[in-house]
């Protein structure tokens, strides 16, 4: 029999194939088997490479629930371990906030009382049952509203106006509310229109 013999740029062009599509198999093969990653909190190690699990490493650098309560109320030398806690690490934190508050308004208890109650834990919260036009920042516990936080809320203004102001009592404010020099960070406004369709947020300044 006689042997039929490819070219050689023929011969060469199927070994690359051959190569390339067994490249793609591996790839494929590494993506599905350990992309499975456990984000139910700040990964700070390996995860258990037992079961062939060897993902990537993620870390927690920055912790925003409520506006506020890292940058105002906690001491600046904590901020980096604030920043790589879980909400619910009242107990640790918590008291920090109550002391940054009762330093100023120390003859009236209710006001850390009242901030330590609904900003700890350190999360936006939404009650779902409630009607959502009565959305926007604490008003879960505040007003009886929705919660969560609108775009055009100006939460710092409102923040500074509960710790400094006459949100929760007027007795030993600082200043009326939204006002210079305690309770507003002089801005009035956002400097962009919003989106009408998501995700809403302004564009940005190229």
């Amino acid at each position: 029999m006689s042997e039929t013999r490819l070219p050689a740029w023929v011969r060469t062009r199927s070994i690359a194939l051959a190569t390339m599509a067994f490249a793609a198999l591996f790839a494929l093969d590494a993506c599905t088997d350990n992309d499975s990653l456990d984000m139910t909190g700040p990964v700070s190690g390996l995860n258990d490479e037992e079961d062939g699990n060897d993902s990537r490493i993620y870390d927690q650098v920055e912790f925003l629930g409520n506006p506020l309560v890292s940058e105002v109320t906690i001491a600046k030398a904590n901020h980096d371990e604030y920043n790589r806690t879980q909400p619910y690490n009242t107990a640790v934190f918590g008291a920090q906030s109550l002391a940054f508050i009762n330093a100023f308004r120390g003859g009236q208890p209710v006001v850390a009382n009242t901030l330590g109650a609904v900003l700890y834990p350190d999360m936006l919260i939404v009650e779902s049952s409630r009607n959502p036009a009565t959305s926007g920042w604490l008003s879960w516990a505040l007003a009886n509203g929705w919660g969560g936080r609108n775009l055009s809320d100006d939460v710092v203004d409102a923040g500074l106006s509960a710790i400094f102001g006459k949100i929760i009592t007027a007795t030993g404010a600082f200043c009326d509310n939204f006002t210079l020099p305690l309770c507003t960070d002089n801005v009035g406004a956002n400097d962009k229109t919003f989106s009408n369709s998501f995700p809403y947020l302004a564009a940005s300044t190229p």
